[in-house]
């Protein structure tokens, strides 16, 4: 029965023209165009990651068009043409000052899909996602639609090989040659490290956010791991999603009744497992939002729990890059994701009883699929973990009173003695100083540093670009020099950095947290045992306090914003200045920000703590 609002639209011939016309283009049955809408989107981009999409896309969408009719065994509903969406490729333009629109990217597709799926009102979707940002981006406006719908990762890219030592490579081994004067080594690991297509292959962001998507509940498992070019991605997956989504529609299963709080929380503690992008923790509160939960930390998972499950419970159980040797390729040939899944499951450590996009529980999905052991080579068990902690850990401290900061500890090559590291701080006031230092003057760098990357936050930036330029030029720096270099910013890293790398500083410098107070020179204590970051000298309340004043006495004096923070040039970083929340909430745009945010320049302590309303 149609209901007064497809009645409306039935009587109006202007409504109803173009969507006749669409119908016959499509060549779907002209009496279902009142049905509900169903329809395939993608994302896209100017790199590699992207490639692949059009064509799953393509096959997906013909797939579906074969399986909508008026027969007893058709989907009776309205065929939608395929969108896609648009962001930057990370890769590409790490290290320059167009990074900015990385984390945009995520925005934008929000904004993108959110269009289309509620001027559309689509009542079935099926996703194919590439790269790390767009995914998220997806996933947030499906559970703002909250109408059912299904992912599909696109896959990664093969590993390139090395022609000389017939060695494994990826981007980051190029990236980890940028500080070489070897031109001829460079050109040619550059041009062998991307062959083929598909998103980064390494344990990065991409990677820890698939897995996440797929334990989280809205991807199959089994659809994580191949890579872009394995052909059950276009032979097999697309009859598998569309009968999925079938599944989906008709026992109205919505994208908020798979992502709960339980169900997020598996995925959080699978990427501690896998060692996974310390990008997480700004994707995960912002699903979270998206999910309808106010607060990750009070809703979801708390720092102190966090660093208890990554410290004492959760080991690493991948031998993966770019901490390990293998790629998701090779995570596939293993048996895929959902081998270590079990394992963590069979451990105790994940709660099997969510909901997942099957239909089943995750517990359900297992057992249908399964997965072999782990070998011990690649994937490994709880009971015998390649490391014996879990990779990430937050941070408080005088310097993070948010909370926010986040290390990945599954990376870090030295310089933690007893868990603590003791340096000097080393400051830059901008990403684009510190690489010119790097490949000008690199000797100036000395152990024990402490680099400071600063005003390059979600409102400084604006975007908060992640650092893997800097961060890999320092990995080489610190190999060859055999010193321990590390580096801690308001701004981000991609999932292939190393070292001691510490981001999402909070408050950011940009609206006067503490990280914009710290001097050249000053000791900074990193202590995992307390999981703190402190500078000593802004533990003193008058130092403090001067400092403080005199940082509101350049603010005030440049129209109310730092002279460092960067340039806003155009509508989209205008935007993401003047409305980013914090990266503890997810460092994405939100107008009614002043809600997430705590401005410290509305207190006159060196100790303060954020003003949470939603506490």
């Amino acid at each position: 029965m149609k209901n007064s609002k497809t009645v409306l639209i039935d009587k109006n011939p202007g409504r109803n023209a173009q969507t006749f016309g669409i119908a016959r283009e499509l060549k779907t049955d002209l009496d279902l165009i009142h049905e509900p809408s169903v329809g395939v989107i993608g994302n896209k981009g100017d790199s590699q990651c992207y490639i692949g999409v059009e064509k799953k896309v393509r096959v997906i969408h013909e797939a579906l068009r074969n399986k909508i009719g008026k027969n007893n065994d058709q989907m009776q509903l309205r065929l939608v043409q395929p969108e896609f969406t648009v962001a930057t490729s990370d890769g590409i333009r790490n290290g320059t000052k167009e990074m900015r629109y990385s984390l945009i990217g995520r925005e934008v597709t929000n904004d993108s899909i959110c269009e289309h799926l509620s001027a559309s009102g689509l009542e079935g979707t099926i996703a194919v996602v590439a790269c790390d940002k767009p995914p998220v981006g997806t996933l947030a406006a499906i559970l703002e639609h909250n109408r059912p719908a299904i992912i599909m990762s696109d896959g990664s890219i093969r590993p390139g090989i090395d022609s000389i030592t017939k060695e494994p490579i990826d981007i980051i081994t190029s990236y980890q040659l940028a500080g070489s004067d070897d031109d001829e080594l460079k050109k040619r690991i550059a041009c062998e490290a991307c062959p083929g297509y598909g998103s980064c292959g390494g344990m990065f962001t991409y990677n820890t956010m698939q897995t996440f998507i797929g334990v989280v509940g809205m991807q199959p498992l089994h659809m994580v791991s191949p890579a872009s070019e394995d052909t059950r991605r276009v032979n097999e997956f697309p009859n598998e999603l569309i009968k999925i989504l079938n599944n989906l529609i008709k026992n109205d299963i919505k994208p908020r009744d798979i992502v709960t709080r339980e169900s997020i929380r598996n995925a959080i503690i699978v990427s501690m497992a896998v060692g996974g992008s310390t990008n997480v923790m700004l994707h995960a509160p912002e699903l979270a939002r998206a999910a309808g939960y106010k607060s990750f930390a009070n809703d979801i998972m708390s720092p102190d729990e966090f660093n208890h499950l990554s410290e004492k419970i959760v080991p690493v159980v991948i031998n993966a890059r770019p901490f390990g040797e293998y790629s998701m390729v090779d995570i596939d040939d293993k048996g895929g994701i959902q081998v270590f899944v079990k394992d963590l499951l069979d451990a105790g450590l994940l709660n099997g009883d969510v909901l997942t996009c099957t239909g089943e529980s995750l517990e359900q999905q297992i057992q249908s699929l399964n997965p072999d052991k782990p070998d011990g080579k690649v994937i490994f068990s709880v009971e015998s973990p390649f490391k014996p902690s879990g990779g990430l850990r937050v941070l408080g401290g005088n310097l993070s009173p948010e909370f926010s900061a986040v290390l990945k500890l599954a990376g870090v090559e030295g310089g933690l003695e007893n868990n603590v590291f003791k340096g000097k701080a080393k400051i830059f006031d901008s990403e684009q100083k510190l690489l010119k230092s790097l490949e000008e003057t690199p000797n100036q760098f000395e152990n024990l540093d402490m680099i400071i990357v600063r005003y390059e936050g979600p409102v400084g930036g604006p975007g908060m670009p992640e650092m893997l330029d800097s961060t890999s030029r320092i990995t080489t720096l610190c190999r060859e020099k055999n010193i321990v270099v590390g580096l801690m910013t308001d701004g981000r890293f991609s999932g292939g950095s190393v070292g001691l790398v510490i981001g999402h500083v909070g408050p950011e410098a940009a609206i006067g947290g503490p990280i914009a107070l710290v001097e050249e020179g000053d000791e900074i204590i990193v202590d995992l045992n307390s999981n703190e970051i402190n500078c000593i000298q802004l533990s003193d309340s008058t130092t403090y306090k001067k400092r403080k004043q005199s940082w509101d006495e350049k603010v005030s004096h440049n129209n109310g914003i730092h002279p460092s923070v960067g340039s806003a040039d155009t509508r989209l970083l205008n935007r993401m200045r003047s409305s980013a929340v914090s990266a503890v909430y997810g460092a994405g745009m939100h107008p009614d920000r002043q809600i997430w945010i705590s401005d410290p320049r509305n207190s006159d302590k060196g100790n303060f703590k954020p003003q949470n309303k939603f506490k």
